[in-house]
């Protein structure tokens, strides 16, 4: 199996004029070793985020969440979809939350000053579980608290169409850093191809994640991820969705949050409508009266440019009509 090693997944920015690191088939199956967001800086709790220690803070944008990629797809051109499948997220021993002054919406608090006048660092360590691999381990959080290592890829996509943007605020209809924790195993994620090849990457895997990744950071930790890419031809979708085994996901990302949960289920209706056979009356109306619509508030943190991330989501038992 062809693999992307972790000493080679140190991009940090989905670029176009990147050389592919790979070239694989429609349905092959690959691997990419990643690094954590820092590029392996926290190892332990005496590890600060401090930006004056930490490599490539001297740069605007910080260079943080590390990419394995570009991927090259035989076959991919733009206009087509690229759907990968994400079949294994295999985490390290431990994971890593940061916080401190000037991160997050509490870096300045003055109600708790201990979460603005100093750094903090926690390690969770990575405890395996019955198959002896962390595929179904457990996370502890500390003494009393444990919970399921629920891993996902926070950063992934495809080289946008003109821009170059960075792994740490870069968002659009190609992907980027978005945090979604429906990103993970037996999913699929469908991407709007802009450039031969369709140019895919991906990094920045969390162990764990509440919605909205308050603090800007959640569960860090490396891991490797085995995905296939397969084509949907000649086939337009307006932004990243994702495909449960019972249910889909309209992602979209703006500020405010409304922006993006209108947006998000404008284009869910667009997608019962273009490929569901729903008038749209019917798509209209159903978005508000079904009870199991849900709107999931993935990423909501103040960094930079980022904005927030919603995705309208209905099961897949209301789409037969």
């Amino acid at each position: 199996m062809q693999r992307i090693p972790r000493d080679l997944s140190r991009k940090y920015a989905f670029d176009s004029r990147d050389t592919p690191l790979l070239k694989v088939r429609p349905g092959e199956s690959f691997e990419i070793e990643t690094f954590d967001a820092s590029t392996g800086f926290f190892k332990t709790e005496e590890d600060k985020a401090i930006p004056g220690k930490r490599p490539g803070f001297d740069r605007t944008p910080a260079m943080a969440n590390p990419l394995g990629g570009p991927v090259y797809v035989e076959g991919a051109e733009r206009g087509d979809v690229l759907a990968v499948t994400i079949e294994d997220i295999l985490v390290e021993s431990y994971s890593w939350i940061a916080v401190g002054p000037r991160r997050g919406p509490l870096g300045d608090s003055t109600r708790w000053p201990e979460l603005s006048s100093e750094y903090t660092t926690k390690i969770f360590k990575h405890t395996p579980g019955p198959s002896g691999t962390n595929r179904d381990g457990t996370l502890q959080f500390n003494d009393n608290i444990t919970w399921p290592i629920t891993p996902f890829i926070g950063t992934l996509g495809v080289a946008p169409d003109r821009e170059v943007t960075t792994s740490l605020d870069g968002q659009g209809e190609w992907g980027g850093n978005l945090d979604i924790r429906d990103v993970k195993v037996g999913h699929r994620i469908l991407l709007p191809v802009f450039h031969p090849g369709a140019l895919f990457y991906l990094g920045d895997v969390h162990a764990s994640q509440g919605d909205t990744e308050f603090t800007g950071t959640a569960a860090e930790t490396c891991a490797t991820v085995r995905v296939k890419c397969e084509l949907i031809k000649a086939k337009r979708i307006p932004w990243m969705r994702i495909e449960k085994p019972d249910s889909i996901v309209s992602v979209f990302a703006s500020r405010p949050l409304e922006v993006a949960v209108e947006t998000a289920t404008i284009n869910l209706i667009d997608w019962l409508v273009t490929d569901y056979q729903f008038t749209p009356t019917d798509a209209y109306c159903l978005v508000s009266t079904c009870p199991d619509f849900r709107i999931n508030v993935y990423q909501m943190c103040k960094i930079r440019h980022l904005s927030f991330v919603a995705g309208a989501e209905i099961p897949k038992r209301y789409l037969t009509k």
